[in-house]
């Protein structure tokens, strides 16, 4: 087997196993599987991100992050664990270990060494943030898929001042390349004008 065909065998797992998702959205038109589309828009992303790189692109570890970042994230609901902001920690650490223990099961089944495998699981568990530049590169298309897919529908629930609150939260954990990319997006006039308030005022 080759890499080329290694690299594709496990993509194609990761897609099966996203597809999976019963969550349903709407995006650019078409109704996908919440996963399954989330992950087509993060490679999209990460391979946009890091199209000027002198390496010449994403690492093959950061596309294999970037399709598993969330795989079956479905499978462990919110409210298995308590209310608050130590239960979300929680939560959050569990789908961590949890995504990437799937990633590394589908990497080995399909031929990858360690070294790869752990390398990736790193990266979903965004090991190494503030540090890694790979995994700010991952952090980045995580949020512009947010951004793209989430702010709308954030927008019609929260008040004015929560909302511009989750816009600077969000910002802030994003490159200067990013956000340049996220205030491009064709997104609602009061959007697009949430998120340059948001950008003049994060720090």
């Amino acid at each position: 087997m080759d890499d080329r065909d290694r690299f594709e065998r496990a993509i194609a797992a990761i897609d099966a196993a996203n597809a999976d998702d019963p969550q349903v959205i709407r995006v650019r038109g078409e109704d996908r599987p919440k996963e399954l589309a989330h992950a087509d828009l993060v490679s999209e992303w990460v391979t946009a991100l890091t199209s000027d790189d002198a390496a010449g692109g994403p690492s093959e570890a950061l596309l294999l992050a970037a399709r598993a970042h969330h795989i079956r994230r479905w499978s462990i609901a919110r409210d298995t664990y308590p209310a608050g902001r130590a239960g979300y920690h929680r939560w959050r650490k569990a789908l961590h270990a949890f995504h990437a223990e799937e990633v590394g099961r589908i990497l080995a089944d399909v031929g990858y060494e360690e070294a790869t495998s752990r390398r990736v699981k790193d990266l979903v568990e965004k090991r190494g943030l503030g540090r890694d530049p790979e995994v700010q590169v991952l952090e980045d298309a995580l949020c512009l898929v947010f951004v793209e897919t989430q702010l709308a529908d954030l927008a019609a629930r929260l008040e004015a001042d929560k909302l511009l609150d989750v816009a600077k939260k969000t910002l802030e954990k994003m490159s200067p390349a990013a956000i340049a990319l996220a205030v491009e997006l064709p997104l609602e006039p009061a959007h697009l004008e949430l998120l340059l308030e948001a950008s003049a005022t994060a720090g």
